[in-house]
């Protein structure tokens, strides 16, 4: 019999209650006899194993819209981003039309240690032609990554070098690290960036706060927009370094998962530094964990828009083959008890991805009067007792809407094809080294360097080169938009600096204007961490109206 089934039967009749046991056989039984009939009757061949797996997600996509199934090689994709590292030849690169550049080199990494370098193209890879044939970025990393310590055979093409250079680099475990940026806003204000909730995160988190310590660092912003989430452990280790002994960090409970908490043991480094966590509608999961620990219990203003609300706990459940089943066990709930999870209806997936969509069109993202708190779902944070709201993620204390001032159709067009990254690209490609003559660092570099007209008119020809049309009063309401980008782009790709990107950038993100304005009016932080957001109770009112 198939081994996934095999393993399935044993799950299901190992994991339920004595009552449903006692009525398993029969449902089991007509399972396995429809998967029979299916297999050996059927007009025409069928894939035994795929006819599983099609059940499998049938059975879970009628339940809730997190619980999953996916194969063997899905479920290696889905794990490798949380654990920290996998096994390669240690470059970022990016393709421009056709062509493989190598955008940096990790260093200390298999490919900086045998001299490949910024700029590079890779033409060959163990005598594979990579340049000039359409494939796609998932196809190349199955060429350069493997096994740690087997070798691959590259050839690349340098600027000034007539010849291609081959290089045989062996595989090693390069890391994949969880902080996008961390740097100094000011004199006294650290600032980082975490893009997910990995095995190493905390231990990432850790590094990043003693180094912003040593460089003067008494208040902090913690940015977890667009962090997705990843691991609870993660979220539980960095809770557990703000908070005090006993303090309960979260919950979780279903109908058939007993209540089972995480408190704080009291050991944490930072249980008095002065924080700012910026969030957003793509801030999911452990980082909805993580703001919602620190808000509930007045330990940190919470800065940006309502996030996303994903509070259901999956268990991973890993058959013979690689294939995993991620299914939906119990809910997360904040200290106080708000449930994280926004309500979705079991069997609707479609509704439940376009959710975003709808709180777009009903002005959530734009206008703070166009939301509306539920009066039923009133909840009180702990230590202070100000009021907060429950009905699915985590509402800041600090709204800041969208600015939508500067884009335009024509910013949206250019950068959906790509037009900007391919723009920055060939530009680095031609000025490298002049740019890192005449910028020694990062800060010369955001001081001096200006993205000057006569580049701006290279872009625009690229674009129009692949067919976005060219229009004057768009790009004029998206100039200085684009400039940056392409600032902070080329700053990233020539200096080799996640950061750097963040530094070029961050001036014009609001959310981060707000969280210093924030930090740096203690009378108002302060008064928010004890009295919560006034307005808020407007639009309670008005709701209620």
């Amino acid at each position: 019999m198939n081994k996934i089934l095999v393993t399935i039967s044993l799950f299901l009749a190992l994991s339920v209650t004595a009552a449903a046991q006692r009525a398993m056989p029969q449902q089991m039984q007509k399972l396995l006899n429809a998967e029979y009939a299916i297999s050996t009757l059927y007009v025409d061949s069928v894939n035994e194993e795929k006819l599983i797996e099609d059940a499998i997600k049938g059975m879970l996509e009628s339940l809730d819209p997190h619980s999953s199934y996916t194969d063997a090689k899905e479920t290696k994709e889905l794990e490798e981003p949380l654990q920290g590292e996998f096994s390669g030849v240690g470059i970022q690169f990016n393709m421009n039309q056709d062509t493989l550049y190598v955008i940096q080199t990790i260093p200390g990494g298999p490919s900086e240690r045998v001299g490949v370098l910024a700029g590079d193209r890779i033409i060959y890879v163990n005598d594979s032609t990579i340049a000039g044939v359409k494939m796609k970025n998932s196809d190349i990393q199955k060429r350069l990554r493997g096994k740690k310590g087997s070798q691959v055979t590259i050839k690349v093409k340098r600027p000034g070098v007539k010849e291609l250079i081959t290089f045989r680099i062996t595989r090693d475990n390069i890391p994949l690290h969880s902080i996008d940026a961390q740097y100094m806003l000011d004199e006294r204000t650290g600032y980082l960036r975490i893009s997910r909730f990995g095995a190493k995160t905390h231990e990432e988190m850790m590094d990043a706060l003693k180094e912003l310590k040593k460089q003067g660092m008494t208040q902090l912003v913690m940015d977890l927009s667009d962090n997705g989430g990843g691991y609870l452990n993660a979220a539980i280790d960095m809770c557990n370094e703000f908070l005090d002994r006993g303090q309960l960090m979260v919950y979780t409970e279903g109908a058939n998962s007993p209540r089972n908490e995480a408190n704080a043991n009291g050991w944490g480094d930072y249980k008095d530094l002065h924080m700012v966590v910026m969030v957003n509608q793509y801030s999911a999961s452990a980082a909805e964990i993580f703001a919602g620990a620190m808000q509930d219990w007045d330990r940190a203003v919470i800065v940006g828009r309502r996030t996303f609300g994903k509070g259901l706990v999956q268990r991973p459940f890993k058959f013979e083959d690689g294939s995993m089943m991620r299914l939906t066990v119990a809910r997360y709930y904040t200290p106080s008890g708000r449930c994280i999870q926004k309500p979705y209806k079991p069997g609707d997936k479609k509704a439940y991805e376009n959710e975003l969509l709808e709180r777009a069109n009903e002005g959530e993202y734009y206008c703070l009067d166009s939301i509306q708190f539920n009066d039923t779902l009133r909840y009180t944070t702990r230590l202070h007792g100000r009021t907060i709201y429950g009905g699915g993620g985590v509402m800041p204390d600090v709204y800041v809407p969208i600015d939508t001032t500067e884009y335009s159709t024509y910013y949206r067009d250019m950068s959906a094809k790509g037009i900007i990254n391919q723009y920055v690209i060939q530009y680095v490609d031609k000025h490298r080294k002049g740019i890192s003559k005449q910028f020694a660092t990062l800060k010369e570099f955001d001081n001096g360097f200006v993205v000057t007209d006569e580049m701006m008119r290279d872009f625009i020809a690229m674009g129009e080169k692949d067919s976005v049309k060219f229009d004057e009063e768009k790009y004029r309401t998206s100039e200085q938009l684009l400039k940056d980008i392409i600032k902070g782009l080329i700053a990233r790709d020539v200096y080799g600096d996640q950061s750097a990107y963040n530094v070029i950038i961050n001036h014009r993100n609001r959310d981060l204007k707000a969280a210093l304005d924030v930090l740096n009016d203690r009378e108002r932080f302060d008064r928010l961490l004890r009295e919560g957001n006034p307005e808020y109770e407007r639009l309670v009112k008005k709701t209620k109206e």
